[in-house]
């Protein structure tokens, strides 16, 4: 014979994980892939939406040497700047053709209101980008990245 108390406790793990199942199926979590760039394997953040690019990394607090945002960009890629961010990074701009355009290495929050990219004073592209990657600073010189 089945007591209450057991009933109760089966249900509520039931209901549990019925909602683990609503949210996993109509979840806002940001979109995570991953990339092999350098020989390796990177998990990234898609940026695609223009509220998520002009965002990007601010606000956070780091970034693990495996992680990064990739912005993906219908036209060329606009000048980005470090605006409320907390740590260096490398920013990488690479073309539809998949190679890398530009390396901005050790972008820093200091330099805030300056921008990178295409006519930027600060350094950028000299040809169209369809993407730009932005990982921890000191990547592109630990892994070579020319």
């Amino acid at each position: 014979m089945i007591n209450k108390k057991s009933l109760f406790s089966f249900l509520i793990i039931i209901i549990f994980f019925v909602f683990l199942l609503l949210i996993s199926k109509n979840n806002n979590f940001p979109n995570i892939k991953g990339l092999a760039i350098a020989g390796r394997n990177i998990k990234v953040e898609l940026a695609t939406m223009r509220a998520e690019q002009e965002k990007g990394l601010s606000g956070r607090s780091s970034l693990a040497p495996d992680e990064g945002m990739l912005f993906v960009f219908s036209g060329g890629a606009p000048r980005f700047w470090m605006k409320d961010m907390n740590f260096p990074i490398d920013m990488i701009w690479i073309g539809e053709d998949l190679r890398v355009v530009y390396i901005k290495k050790d972008a820093r929050p200091e330099s805030y209101p300056e921008t990178y990219g295409p006519a930027s004073t600060q350094g950028g592209p000299d040809r169209e980008a369809k993407y730009v990657l932005e990982v921890m600073s000191g990547f592109a010189e630990k892994y070579n990245l020319k």
